[in-house]
């Protein structure tokens, strides 16, 4: 028996969506929502049992308690790949997918902007440019490198791919270590410390768990070389911004790349606005022009499966957070 679930896309820009979904659900009822504020009302009136879900103006004040609160919704679909938004959930109630893989090859490839900027030494090219010096330059292939991705995700995959068909020494950090794709060795969390002060480039692409939060503290940052460059991608709160700031302010390290933060947008004061040799950029290194419509059509397929009783894919486990 085919379901026939009324449908919520809570989303900033409703309608490409809405004609996409309507295309392939013809028979469903869709409503749309494009602010937080909305959501809670439309879920009453309209009782949804499913809802995809854009978190599309920041984590503050979006709507996780209207939403794990509604006695009827069943499945929430996450527009993005991070969770951290709406737990904890009970996973015997409600379902929650994400669109994990939707912007890993995108983060890839800004991973390894950020490794050739600092390898090329972009920023003093562009500053002595800037000063309309000419000087002795010298550049730095990767190639041979060693990198550290923490986090073996479908980005951090998708970064190694990259990696090693650029011929670096790839190591791989999971929570369950097994043998994985494009690396050169895999080791679990507990051996992050003994593997920093190895790495040229330290990639972070986990999600924000209680596990993860303050992953990279202080002791990580010590323990990394003052050549290497970390490359965050993951969530504010993973990395100890306030000791990564230090670090890199007493040139502890070469320098970072950072797209998340724990206060966004980040506040005016913070001295890593001020850092020569940081790459700050405002969450967005998953943004590409696409990437919604991408995400949309993940949900369409899954929505067929549910509506035929099919196991959903991308379901997150609320205990592991992915």
């Amino acid at each position: 028996m085919t379901k026939n679930p009324t449908v919520i896309l809570h989303t900033d820009v409703p309608q490409p969506a809405l004609e996409l979904v309507q295309a392939a659900h013809p028979d469903l009822t869709l409503h749309s929502c494009d602010s937080y504020a909305a959501l809670p009302q439309l879920i009453t009136d309209t009782q949804a049992e499913v809802i995809y879900s854009v978190r599309f103006a920041g984590t503050p004040g979006f709507p996780r308690d209207a939403i794990l609160g509604s006695e009827t919704i069943r499945w929430v679909s996450v527009g993005g790949s991070g969770t951290d938004h709406i737990s904890d959930w009970d996973g015997s109630r409600l379902t929650v997918t994400n669109a994990a893989g939707v912007a890993a090859n995108m983060m890839a490839e800004y991973t390894l902007g950020a490794m050739l900027h600092f390898s090329l030494d972009f920023g003093t090219f562009a500053k002595a440019q800037a000063a309309h010096q000419w000087s002795s330059g010298k550049v730095r292939p990767i190639e041979n490198r060693k990198i550290l991705i923490v986090g073996m995700g479908k980005t951090g995959l998708a970064i190694a791919e990259r990696c090693k068909a650029l011929k670096l020494h790839v190591t791989g950090v999971r929570a369950r270590p097994a043998p994985t794709d494009f690396t050169n060795e895999i080791h679990g969390v507990d051996d992050i410390i003994e593997l920093l002060p190895k790495a040229d480039f330290i990639v972070i692409c986990v999600p924000l768990l209680a596990s993860t939060r303050r992953l990279i503290d202080a002791a990580a940052i010590r323990a990394m070389k003052p050549d290497a460059v970390l490359i965050d991608v993951s969530r504010g709160g993973v990395v100890d911004q306030t000791a990564l700031a230090a670090a890199l302010t007493e040139n502890r390290l070469r320098g970072a790349a950072i797209d998340v933060f724990e206060t966004e947008p980040l506040p005016d004061a913070s001295p890593l606005w001020d850092l020569e040799n940081v790459i700050l950029t405002p969450h967005c290194s998953s943004v590409y022009d696409g990437w919604e419509l991408k995400s949309v059509k993940m949900f369409i397929e899954n929505l067929s499966r549910y509506r035929h009783g099919k196991s959903l894919e991308n379901i997150v486990d609320p205990n592991r957070g992915y």
